[in-house]
């Protein structure tokens, strides 16, 4: 399932620099190469799934709106063949630190998550000698 898609790319971004960052043809054709965006989602979608697959049950019934965002800042970064301006490097840093902390769990999705494996016996188990002192062998003493 894909996190984002080319309408929400375009529609954050512009179609001005969706068509400079995947029009690599020798004769530029003034479109936007679907194939390319098409591979820089699935780079994304895997980069979150892999984030999110210990945590949540995938794929995602609803994809909420911070995976989406996420999503966008990830791929627009990725389409970049040299070093991106600051503010889409900060953006896909900030992504990054986002997923650390989905996958650490100190942020939560409002997702069904993934039940903790039990296994039984998973308890503490203390076994111990025989105790000297007693009440039988202290009798007289207490």
């Amino acid at each position: 399932m894909a996190y984002t898609t080319l309408g929400k790319l375009a529609k954050r971004y512009g179609d001005s620099l969706l068509i400079e960052l995947t029009d690599r043809a020798d004769e530029p054709t003034g479109q936007i190469d679907d194939t390319v965006v098409v591979g820089a989602i699935e780079g994304a979608d895997a980069l979150i799934d892999g984030h999110l697959q210990g945590r949540y049950v995938l794929p995602l019934a609803v994809t909420p709106p911070l995976i989406e965002e996420l999503a966008e800042a990830i791929v627009i970064y990725k389409l970049h063949t040299y070093s991106p301006e600051g503010k889409i490097k900060d953006e896909y840093k900030d992504a990054k630190e986002t997923l650390d902390k989905i996958s650490s769990g100190r942020i939560r999705l409002p997702v069904a998550g993934v039940e903790p494996a039990t296994q039984p016996g998973n308890g503490v188990r203390v076994t111990d000698r025989e105790r000297p002192l007693t009440a039988k062998n202290l009798k007289g003493f207490i």
